[in-house]
């Protein structure tokens, strides 16, 4: 039997996350962390930014940078179609609040399961997706990465930075 701590206990452990597709793979970003999902229309290209930094775009009068999981992620390219979104993002990182957008193939599902599920980090031979991980979970008999969206985000902090003093 249990407890309402018990209970207070597993529902402050548990936590829903939006799974998108990128490549032949899923991954999972904690849906706190999702300020809204918009289709692909295409950006605004700032000059002298990463590859990985497609551009901008103006979301309800915000100029939001979007970036290409794939290019920072050094996934084989792709054509965007009826099916590529762009789903926005925010952290706090360092008392500063940054917003971006980060294409992706498809939106997937929103799970619900207990933070304890996600399995260790194993070792990927891609340091930029290792940095980023926080484990796997098993969903549905399919493994879906987790990606710690802070750390996504702090990586392009000094470019989110210089691309806020060029706008």
């Amino acid at each position: 039997m249990s407890t309402n701590t018990e209970n207070a206990d597993n529902m402050d452990n548990s936590g829903e996350f939006l799974t998108f597709i990128l490549g032949n793979e899923e991954y999972g970003v904690d849906i706190l962390s999702v300020q809204g999902i918009q289709g692909w229309n295409g950006v605004t290209r700032i000059p002298d930014t990463p590859d990985y930094m497609l551009g901008v775009i103006n979301l309800r009068g915000a100029i939001v940078p979007i970036i290409d999981l794939r290019v920072k992620f050094n996934l084989k390219t792709a054509e965007f179609h009826s099916t590529t979104v762009v789903i926005v993002v925010r952290a706090e990182l360092e008392g500063k609040e940054h917003v971006l957008g980060v294409v992706v193939d498809a939106v997937s599902e929103v799970y619900k399961f207990d933070h304890g599920a996600i399995q260790t980090n194993p070792e990927f031979a891609n340091q930029q997706v290792r940095d980023v991980v926080k484990g796997l979970i098993s969903i549905e008999e399919k493994m879906v990465i987790i990606l710690d969206i802070d750390l996504l985000i702090s990586d392009w902090v000094p470019d989110l930075d210089a691309l806020d003093e060029a706008a």
